[in-house]
């Protein structure tokens, strides 16, 4: 992989912070660096173009960072950036500083940013999905969903604990905007006794069947998608209605599932992930995002990308079988 047109590439976070940000910077650093490519790294996402706030990334510094979570370089959601005036100061930060490419780490709000953008400025753009959401078309895993899905599981097997401690009723409630991924991945592998997701629209039913005959001689755990329709506390409420008597508790376990160290699978796809977006470039591509799909890295234009990843008709058979 030899880049020789590209001489600058600027590199930014943005949206939600993820686990294996870090990871995906260290690699693109290392593989610019070993094709004489200068690095700059801007501040909180679209803000540090649009300021012209960046950094110089070097890989010996990167390194050392690898099993941080977060982004050290910062994220946010820029209103300016949804402005035409604020995107032309991003471009004129761009011809400035002579940056020839630009590389994104985030999720569909950052791709729709960047395909904007696309209609003034033509650097070759291309995306990292970075979202813990897992909702991106275009790859299998985003990254920082693997770190994601295993601190809810460390945590709902705690809640499980006193769950069964006290032979009550457990609704928590996990992250993943509109994607049931983190719902289904987590609530699977706790054994929970169901699982609501935004993508299913009868669970609910089988769910209240279940609480209904509830005895309160064991626990009954159920896991929630925070973008399930019905919502955890309208469920809560559902289950009263049928079994007055259970002893419900809820718990959200909110932003602890963005942070902590990367899992092994969210490091190595930030590092895989990281090369191929040089890779990319080397080859002339741009406007589109890399992605791993049956372990290969595919390229996928911005304007597929942020059309919602379905649930696989596997993972739904499986819902299906455990939800009964």
């Amino acid at each position: 992989m030899k880049i020789t047109k590209i001489k600058h590439i600027g590199v930014f976070t943005s949206g939600g912070d993820s686990p294996g940000m870090n990871a995906a910077l260290y690699a693109i650093a290392k593989a610019s660096e070993k094709n004489g490519i200068k690095v700059s790294g801007f501040r909180k996402g679209y803000e540090g173009l649009i300021d012209g706030d960046f950094l110089p990334l070097k890989s010996h510094d990167l390194q050392k960072l690898v099993h941080l979570g977060g982004t050290i370089l910062k994220t946010a959601r820029s209103k300016r950036f949804m402005e035409l005036e604020g995107r032309k100061k991003a471009l004129q930060t761009l011809r400035t500083n002579k940056i020839d490419a630009l590389i994104a780490i985030g999720g569909d709000g950052t791709f729709k940013g960047l395909l904007a953008f696309s209609e003034i400025c033509d650097i070759p753009f291309i995306g990292i999905p970075g979202t813990i959401d897992n909702d991106l078309a275009g790859t299998d895993y985003t990254l920082g969903f693997d770190s994601a899905v295993n601190t809810a599981i460390e945590n709902i097997d705690k809640i499980r604990d006193t769950a069964e401690s006290h032979n009550r009723v457990f609704i928590v409630e996990v992250m993943g905007r509109d994607s049931g991924y983190i719902g289904i991945h987590s609530g699977l592998t706790t054994g929970a006794d169901a699982i609501l997701i935004p993508e299913s629209g009868k669970d609910l039913i089988n769910l209240l069947e279940k609480v209904k005959n509830y005895d309160s001689e064991d626990a009954f755990l159920i896991v929630v998608s925070e973008g399930d329709e019905i919502g955890t506390d309208l469920v809560a409420s559902k289950i009263k209605e049928v079994n007055p008597n259970v002893d419900l508790r809820i718990t959200r376990l909110g932003y602890v599932q963005r942070g902590g160290n990367p899992s092994a699978l969210d490091r190595m796809l930030g590092i895989r992930l990281g090369v191929a977006s040089l890779k990319a470039l080397s080859e002339g591509k741009k406007n589109a995002m890399v992605g791993l799909l049956n372990n290969q890295v595919y390229l996928t234009p911005f304007n597929q990308v942020v059309k919602q990843h379905q649930i696989k008709d596997e993972l739904n058979r499986l819902l299906e079988l455990f939800s009964k």
